[in-house]
C-alpha cells in the first residue's frame, strides 16, 4: 500500500479510515504487558521443517514476501482471493506510475460507486485463527495487545509458508516495506536532521525494539519451541511492524476493529481523494465509495488519512509531490527560555503532558490556537504570573474546550517569538538542502548506491515541502508584525498631535 517513493498502543493506529480529529502530537510508547500468574506447560507446535523459514538470508533480508513491484505474486494473490470468496472486481493489479503496484480500473467506474466488497473471512484481525494454535493461546493468556499480537501472528504465519492459509497474501507483501523503521540512525541523522520527523522516527524504532525485547523476555524465551529466535527476531519484527504501520486499517463500522485487508491494501494514496475504507454492513464487506469517475486503465486511489508529508513518510515511506498535499504541515519546536526569571513558575503551570520544549504543527493555512497560547506563556513578563496557568491550559491540545485567548499587550512579543523559531528552523532546512547536492554517494555497491540516492531524494522532497510551509508562516508573521507596529506608530502620532494641540 503506497508502495511508492514520491501505537504501538491502541490509541494510535496508522489508519485508512477518516479521523476527523487528527492529533499530530500523539505518539506511542513501549508496551507494558500484564504479568499472568498462570502456569504454562511447554508445548511444541508441529511444523514441517522444509516449509518453515529457519533463518534470514545472509544480507538480513526477510525470507518471505516479494520485490515491491512483483506482479507474479500479486496475480497469485488475486487468484487465491477469488477462490476464497472475493467477488468479481472492477479493478485489477497492475504496474502503475504512482506506486509500483496498484489497483487499476478494468471497466468504467462511476462517481459514488461502491467497490471492493472484501468479506470478513479474508481479514486478518486479533481474532484470526492461528495455524500454530498453541502459540496464539500463549500470547492471549499473556493479554498481549492487538498490535504486537498481530505482528507476531504475521511472522508465525509467514514462517509456515505453504502450510499457512495466508501464504499467497504474505508472498505478495513487500520483503522490505518502505518505512523509516529501515533507516539506520546515521541515515536519520544525516538526511532528516532538520525535520522533527527524525525524532518521531527514532521514537518509533525504539518502541518497536522495546516491544520486541519485552515479548522476548516475557514470552518467547519461556517458549523457545513455539517462538524460536531464528524466526522471531528483531529483523522479522521490524518487517511485521512495517507491514502493520503501512497496511493496518481501523474500521469504525466494526467498533474500531483493526485489520489487515488483503486486496484493499493494494490501493495507493492520493492527496486529491477524500474516500476512505470502512466496513459496509449491508454488503458485509470492506468497501469504499468513489468520489470521482475512473476510465479503464486509470489507477484507482483512496486516502490514507489527512496526514502531513512527514507522517506519510514515517508510516508509508513516500512523500507526495510538492504542493499537492493540502493537509501538509511541519512541526515547529518552541521552548521556554531558561534565562526567564519566571522559568520555574511557567514550567510548573504546564499540564496535560506539556513540557519546556513543545512541538506544534504549522499548516499551509495557519497554525493552531495552542501554539499562540504557548508563545504568550513563553514571553509573558512576571507581572502576568496570574495568567500563566490560563496560558498553559490553552496551550494544551488535550483539553476539550478550546479558548482563543488574546493578550494584546504582549502580542507583538509572542509573534516575534514564533517568527524567531520559524527562522531558526528555516536555516536548518537551508543548510541541509544546500549540502544535499554535494553529499558523498561514492560507493562501489550499486545496491547501496541506489538506496542512498533513494533516501536522499525522499529527504530532499520532505525538507523542501516543510521549508515551504515555514516560509509561508514567516511571510504571514512578518506582515502581522508590520501591521502591529504601524498601528502603534499611528497611535503614537495621534497622541503626539493631541499633546501638541493642548500644550
Amino acid at each position: 500500500m503506497a508502495e511508492a517513493s514520491g501505537i504501538l498502543q491502541t490509541a494510535f493506529i496508522p489508519t485508512l479510515s477518516q479521523n476527523p480529529y487528527p492529533n499530530l502530537n500523539q505518539y506511542y510508547s513501549p508496551l507494558i504487558f500484564k504479568r499472568n500468574k498462570t502456569t504454562f506447560h511447554n508445548v511444541r507446535c508441529s511444523l514441517s521443517t522444509t516449509e518453515t523459514a529457519t533463518k534470514t538470508t545472509p544480507d538480513n533480508s526477510i525470507p518471505w514476501g516479494c520485490d515491491i513491484d512483483s506482479l507474479e505474486n500479486a496475480s497469485a494473490l488475486q487468484e487465491w482471493l477469488s477462490e476464497s470468496g472475493l467477488p468479481p472486481q472492477k479493478m485489477g493489479i497492475q504496474r502503475v506510475d504512482v506506486g509500483e503496484r496498484g489497483l487499476v480500473a478494468l471497466k468504467n467506474i462511476r462517481k459514488g460507486e461502491k467497490l471492493l466488497f472484501v468479506p470478513p473471512s479474508l481479514f486478518i484481525t486479533a481474532d484470526s485463527e492461528w495455524s500454530c494454535g498453541e502459540a496464539g493461546k500463549v500470547l492471549k493468556r499473556y493479554n498481549v495487545p492487538d498490535w504486537p499480537l498481530l505482528a507476531t501472528y504475521l511472522i508465525s504465519e509467514a514462517s509456515l509458508m505453504n502450510a499457512s492459509r495466508w501464504n499467497n497474501y504474505i508472498s505478495a507483501l513487500p520483503r522490505q516495506p518502505y518505512s523509516l523503521l529501515y533507516w539506520t540512525r546515521s541515515e536519520l541523522d544525516k538526511y532528516l536532521e532538520a525535520s522533527q520527523i527524525r525524532e518521531r522516527a527514532i521514537e518509533r524504532i525504539n518502541d518497536v525494539t522495546g516491544t520486541y525485547n519485552d515479548l522476548r523476555l516475557r514470552i518467547f524465551s519461556k517458549y523457545p519451541d513455539l517462538f524460536p529466535e531464528e524466526v522471531f527476531n528483531m529483523e522479522t519484527f521490524k518487517w511485521s511492524f512495517g507491514i502493520l504501520f503501512s497496511r493496518l486499517v481501523r474500521l469504525p463500522a466494526m467498533d474500531g476493529k483493526v485489520a489487515l485487508v488483503p486486496w484493499a491494501d493494494m490501493l495507493n494514496h492520493s492527496c486529491e481523494v477524500e474516500t476512505f475504507l470502512d466496513y459496509d454492513k449491508s454488503s458485509q464487506g470492506v468497501v469504499f465509495t468513489t468520489d470521482r469517475a475512473y476510465e479503464p486503465g486509470e489507477q484507482v486511489f483512496i486516502s490514507y488519512g489527512r496526514k502531513s508529508n512527514g507522517e506519510l513518510l514515517l508510516s508509508y515511506g513516500f512523500v507526495p509531490r510538492e504542493g499537492t498535499n493540502p493537509r501538509d504541515s511541519v512541526e515547529l519546536s518552541l521552548s521556554l527560555r531558561k534565562s526567564d526569571k519566571c522559568y520555574k513558575e511557567k514550567l510548573e503551570a504546564l499540564k496535560y503532558g506539556l513540557s519546556a520544549s513543545q512541538c506544534y504543527p504549522l499548516q499551509v493555512t495557519g497554525w493552531p490556537l495552542e501554539l499562540m497560547a504557548y508563545a504568550y506563556l513563553a514571553v509573558s513578563p512576571p507581572s502576568m504570573n496570574r495568567q500563566f496557568e490560563e496560558m498553559a491550559n490553552a496551550a494544551s491540545n488535550k483539553i476539550t474546550s478550546k479558548k482563543d485567548i488574546r493578550y494584546p499587550e504582549i502580542e507583538e512579543d509572542a509573534m516575534q517569538f514564533i517568527l524567531d523559531a520559524c527562522e531558526s528552523s528555516i536555516s536548518k532546512y537551508s543548510k541541509f538542502l544546500q549540502a544535499s547536492g554535494s553529499m558523498d554517494l561514492d560507493v562501489t555497491n550499486p545496491k547501496i548506491l541506489n538506496r542512498k540516492v533513494f533516501l536522499k531524494q525522499l529527504a530532499v522532497d520532505l525538507c523542501t515541502s516543510e521549508q515551504r510551509i515555514l516560509f509561508r508562516a514567516q511571510y504571514i508573521l512578518r506582515r502581522r508584525l508590520r501591521d502591529i507596529r504601524s498601528g502603534e506608530l499611528r497611535a503614537l502620532r495621534i497622541f503626539d498631535g493631541f499633546r501638541k494641540l493642548f500644550k
